[in-house]
Order: structure tokens, then C-alpha cells, then sequence
């Protein structure tokens, strides 16, 4: 079972002169997920190497057994660090993606076009392709088979508005994610603001926020045993 995660490349939150990057909780919670489960994981960005952490989830405040653990293990810090480059990754050579979430997404992540390749294939082969809270940006530009956007009818969750209003970024994201879901035709539906929210629809899953994490990886593991 070999499961790839792939994480943002992007540091720089808009023009605020703040820094962004993936989110913690939402590597760290499918990372253990998956290797528990004795799943092979590779890691992998749009530039390699070190992705950049969002620093605000670094905060006491968003820390879980996931990222305590996290923080104690030296080979899941190296691996981290030395993140393969998508453009280096074969779809064929994994069982499912897991994309992690964080504001950086919506910058490269969704514009990247080894990203988008990468998606459309797995998602083509039928393997399940997942991501949480930011990170369903990645399908902004991903097409199904029959060259309809990937998300066109599906049912879908990611990051709402009213959550980007809660963290007052809503005027320095370069789209909202939850118009953007429903302007590519997908069936978007949320829980309540940081509540676990995990929707499949075939091999597509997402979610909505990063106490979502979990779910989301849970529904990719019962995908591939089936």
C-alpha cells in the first residue's frame, strides 16, 4: 500500500508580509494515520525539499496527539525535509494521494500543472484521491475523463466562507474556496465552523477543515482495502 502526500511549496500569505504555508494538523494526523496502518508513504511538493509551515498552526493552541507525536519523531522530521519534487512523481507507482491543506494551496498547488496531471490520472485509474480543509483547490482546474471539471455533480466539502471570514483572510485569498467548489458545478455541503466533516463520492473524498484530517484519511484507507 503506498500512499502519497503531497504538501504546498508556497510561503507568502498575499501581500500581507505574513507567512502561510501547509497546516500542521493536516500532515500530521493522515501522516500517523497511514503508517499505522503500515501503508509506505512518500512525500512530495511542487519545488522539494522543506515545505513551509504555516506558523500559526505551529501555535499551542492547534496542537494534537498527531503533532505532539510529530515532534518526537526524527525520521517523519527528515522525511518532511526532504520532500520529493511532483514533478518527479509517477501516478502509477501509488495506491491513493492525500493532499494537505493550509492557505498555501490555493496559490501553487492549485495552478501547479504536474499537480493537476497527477490527479487526473489517479482519479481516472479509480484510486482515491483526497484532500482537506484548503487543499480541495487542487481539483480548481482538474478535469474528469469526458474533459468536465473533476468536480462537476460530485459531492464535495472544503474550507467555507464563513470559516475564511472567521480567520478575517476572506480579502487576502486569491479565490474562496467554497465559490470556487460550486462555480466548477460540484455539490458543495459543511458542518458547522471546525466541526469533522468528511464526504466520498466514489474515489473522491474531501474535507472540510483540519479537525477533518482524520475521517479523510480513515475513508482513503477503507478505499484501498475494499
Amino acid at each position: 500500500m503506498k500512499i502519497l502526500i503531497v504538501l504546498t511549496s508556497h510561503s507568502q500569505l498575499g501581500d500581507t508580509g505574513q507567512k502561510t504555508g501547509f497546516w500542521l494538523e493536516e500532515f500530521a494526523t493522515p501522516y500517523y494515520i497511514f503508517k499505522d496502518a503500515n501503508a509506505d508513504i512518500t512525500l512530495a511538493s511542487p519545488n522539494g525539499g522543506q515545505p513551509p509551515l504555516d506558523p500559526k498552526s505551529d501555535e499551542p493552541d492547534f496542537q494534537t496527539e498527531a503533532t505532539e507525536r510529530f515532534k518526537k519523531d526524527a525520521d517523519a522530521q527528515s522525511a518532511l525535509a526532504n520532500t520529493q519534487k511532483l514533478s518527479d512523481i509517477s501516478p502509477d507507482d501509488y495506491d491513493a494521494v492525500f493532499y494537505a491543506g493550509g492557505h498555501g494551496p490555493l496559490w501553487d498547488l492549485a495552478e501547479d500543472s504536474n499537480s493537476i496531471a497527477l490527479i487526473e490520472t489517479m482519479y481516472a485509474s479509480g484510486k482515491p484521491v483526497a484532500a482537506v480543509c484548503h487543499a480541495p483547490a487542487v481539483f480548481r482546474h482538474a478535469e474528469a475523463p469526458d474533459g468536465t471539471p473533476l468536480v462537476k455533480g460530485k459531492s464535495v466539502t472544503g474550507f467555507s466562507n464563513t470559516e475564511e471570514d472567521a480567520v478575517q483572510l476572506s480579502e487576502v485569498v486569491p479565490f474562496m474556496l467554497e465559490d470556487e467548489l460550486k462555480a466548477k458545478g460540484a455539490n458543495y455541503s459543511k458542518a458547522d465552523d471546525w466541526h469533522p466533516y468528511a464526504i466520498t463520492d466514489g474515489n473522491l473524498i474531501t474535507g472540510q477543515n483540519p479537525a477533518s484530517s482524520d475521517p479523510v484519511a480513515k475513508a482513503v484507507l477503507e478505499i484501498i482495502k475494499d
